[in-house]
């Protein structure tokens, strides 16, 4: 048995909003400052706040990844968009990334021909080891000047293997 198979991954209710913000928080001050100035861990704090994981929850879009009566990683997925994937700092490199990816994917490819998500420096190597390849960059200007930098990056669902450069 894997790591992978004694979890459950279930949509959020809105009584589990404040520890899945908690786990984002407690997982961007952790591993974010290794990759960016303070500003910009403070500017994806106050983007995934407990408000913002709310509201969506409140759209069905929220999931959590659960070991036991423990979250362990959280993912949202809003149509063709993934966003706020997250994983316990002590768990990462066991394979829950990309299980929470998985089943994201999955729901999205039902409708879709594409899904795109907006890449921390943290998880980019992730992506690309899911398929997926960087189609432009963004930018979000956050305090003192300080600008973030990131990468837009998209996987195409049931797309012929590319071989070569």
């Amino acid at each position: 048995m894997t790591a992978v198979d004694a979890v459950r991954f279930e949509k959020a209710a809105e009584r589990h909003a404040a520890q899945i913000a908690a786990l984002v928080q407690h997982t961007v001050r952790e591993i974010y400052p290794r990759y960016y100035l303070p500003e910009i861990v403070d500017a994806f704090c106050s983007l995934h706040g407990e408000d913002a994981v709310l509201q969506d929850i409140r759209q069905g879009t929220v999931y959590g990844l659960w070991m036991g009566n423990r979250l362990i990683g959280t993912g949202t997925g809003r149509q063709d968009h993934i966003t706020r994937v997250y994983v316990l700092p002590a768990l990462q490199g066991r394979g829950y990334g990309s299980f929470i990816m998985e089943k994201l994917e999955r729901e999205a490819a039902r409708q879709y021909a594409a899904v795109q998500l907006e890449a921390s420096l943290p998880a980019c190597l992730l992506y690309e080891h899911r398929g997926y390849r960087t189609i432009c960059h963004g930018q979000w200007p956050v305090e003192n000047g300080v600008i973030l930098v990131y990468e837009i990056m998209e996987k195409q669902f049931n797309e012929e293997p590319r071989y070569g450069p």
